[in-house]
């Protein structure tokens, strides 16, 4: 099991293209802890945005009677890719990994695969 912090060392040394990454709490639009970014790219703010993509499509999912889980959300930018995953695991309620991908350098298949592989290993 890793910590949030390894977890987040991980993800952006170890998926190729990745050049930010969070972890965040839905609930309260907080990043429990950023790695990467960049001074024209805060990962804050990108993660405070990200919580009402989810919140919305966790209220589309309950007017629509959707039974199910989020797995995850990908965002398709015209130079970035950004890959929101629900967290599944104990003690992850209300928590997802948010990460940012260089389209030109990221394999998107990859990068979801180890993410989800992250995410198992993460312990909150």
């Amino acid at each position: 099991m890793a910590n949030a912090e390894t977890s987040l060392k991980e993800a952006l040394t170890s998926i190729e293209g990745a050049t930010g990454v969070a972890l965040v709490d839905y609930t309260s639009g907080m990043a429990l802890g950023t790695m990467g970014g960049s001074k024209s790219f805060d990962l804050n703010v990108a993660a405070a945005g990200n919580t009402d993509v989810i919140r919305a499509k966790m209220r589309t999912m309950e007017h629509l009677g959707l039974k199910g889980d989020i797995e995850d959300v990908l965002i398709t930018l015209t130079n970035q890719y950004h890959l929101i995953r629900l967290l599944k695991g104990r003690g992850g309620n209300g928590l997802f990994l948010y990460l940012v991908l260089d389209q030109s350098r990221a394999n998107l298949a990859m990068a979801r695969h180890q993410l989800k592989r992250i995410e198992e290993e993460l312990e909150v």
